[in-house]
């Protein structure tokens, strides 16, 4: 069975990569997914009180828990069969190539949001960061 693991943050580009692995799906026997989303650490300036935290990062679950859901209905409904979900938190090309390692993945698939070179050579790119981390085949939809 192919296992491919589709990293998500609820963007169109993300969308474009689920809708690419229903194209696989078309055309092979046995197709596993799995719909990841990392969420990243907060960035928190100043001194808040313990409990400010905890709201923040409860908040911060529920609208990946949210937005995991929402996809993972959008990818039914788009006709992927064998799919499950994933929730993270960390640097996301880190864990997105940690994830796709440990759960044997053949292949990762994900948007880019397409932006030019001099634009990925200032800010860098999460895309261009797990094509290079990744031990496996990384399929870039734009």
């Amino acid at each position: 069975m192919l296992k491919i693991l589709v990293a998500v943050d609820g963007s169109t580009h993300s969308q474009r990569a689920i809708e690419a692995v229903v194209r696989v799906q078309a055309q092979t026997k046995g197709l596993e997914t799995l719909l990841l989303n990392v969420r990243e650490w907060p960035l928190l300036q100043g001194d808040l009180p313990p409990m400010r935290y905890e709201e923040i990062e409860r908040e911060q679950i529920r609208q990946q828990t949210a937005l995991l859901e929402s996809t993972l209905a959008a990818a039914r409904r788009s006709g992927l069969e064998v799919v499950s979900t994933l929730a993270e938190m960390g640097e996301p090309a880190t864990e997105i190539a940690r994830v796709a390692q440990e759960r044997g993945v053949d292949q990762i698939v994900m948007g880019t949001h397409g932006r030019g070179a001099v634009g990925s050579l200032l800010m860098g790119s999460v895309a261009q960061r797990v094509v290079h981390l990744a031990k496996m085949p990384v399929v870039l939809v734009k």
